[in-house]
């Protein structure tokens, strides 16, 4: 799988995602202690390297600390508050700042506080960190703000803290494109990972498969985006996406910003 992902990167790939749910919540359900999570993480990262070393001389590679919420993605499970989410995600934070990771991810974000929280433990440990949000088909967070709104404030609550850069992950364009509304704000916006397939997504933790979409219409709406915004300059995809995905993103990227 990684090795088809680095053929299709351009100059750069980053590399990450064994490690969405190597925090102490998630790590306990299978028996982990701490210290055995941490084992864990840093074993996860140590695998990219080794996959991603007969690519060294043909792509620059960044390797990546994945960070899942604390919960449920899809939904809001109890509240969680900046202060709590500060320390719940330092301990994963801080495993991957041993790896010496290139940059910390917060991937599947529903919620605001937790945004902030996360944001103040990378800045902490002194780690550059970028967060994602998904968004559902209200086309906001599932706890309520719009895509703006959410990025706006977690910006505002966390000063000079705020993740380096924000993306959006776990969602189908039909589902984000119309949050991006106008404005200067798009421009902390540099990331997409889409999923493949226009689904609720509670439908598609239940179908019992991967359900690829259409992935031409796929990478001509990433396409689209990419003219539109042509700061965008991470891309990738989310659930049920694949070879045939990482086909047509790319393609339809570079055709749409042949110079980027």
């Amino acid at each position: 799988m990684y090795s088809r992902y680095l053929e299709a990167a351009a100059r750069v790939a980053l590399m990450g995602g064994l490690d969405y749910r190597a925090s102490p919540d998630w790590g306990t359900k299978l028996g982990y202690s701490r210290e055995s999570l941490a084992e864990a993480e840093l074993s996860s990262i140590n695998f990219l390297r080794e996959v991603g070393s007969p690519y060294k001389d043909e792509v620059d590679i960044l390797y990546v600390g994945i960070v899942g919420p604390r919960g449920d993605a899809y939904s809001l499970n109890r509240t969680i508050t900046e202060d709590d989410a500060e320390d719940y995600h330092s301990v994963q934070i801080e495993t991957l700042k041993r790896a010496q990771v290139d940059l910390v991810r917060a991937m599947t974000f529903n919620n605001v506080p937790e945004a902030v929280g996360v944001s103040r433990a990378a800045a902490r440990a002194e780690m550059p960190l970028t967060v994602s949000f998904t968004l559902d088909s209200t086309n906001g967070l599932k706890s309520g703000p719009t895509l703006r709104e959410a990025i706006k404030m977690t910006d505002s609550a966390c000063g000079h803290a705020r993740p380096d850069f924000c993306g959006i992950n776990c969602s189908h364009p039909l589902e984000f494109e119309p949050a991006l509304e106008p404005g200067d704000w798009t421009k902390r916006i540099r990331s997409l990972r889409p999923n493949a397939a226009m689904m609720e997504k509670q439908k598609l933790c239940q179908i019992g498969h991967l359900e690829d979409g259409d992935p031409p219409e796929l990478g001509r709406q990433m396409g689209g985006l990419a003219r539109r915004y042509p700061h965008f300059d991470i891309w990738g995809g989310c659930c049920g996406t694949w070879e045939s995905h990482l086909d047509e993103i790319p393609r339809n990227v570079r055709e749409s910003c042949p110079v980027g």
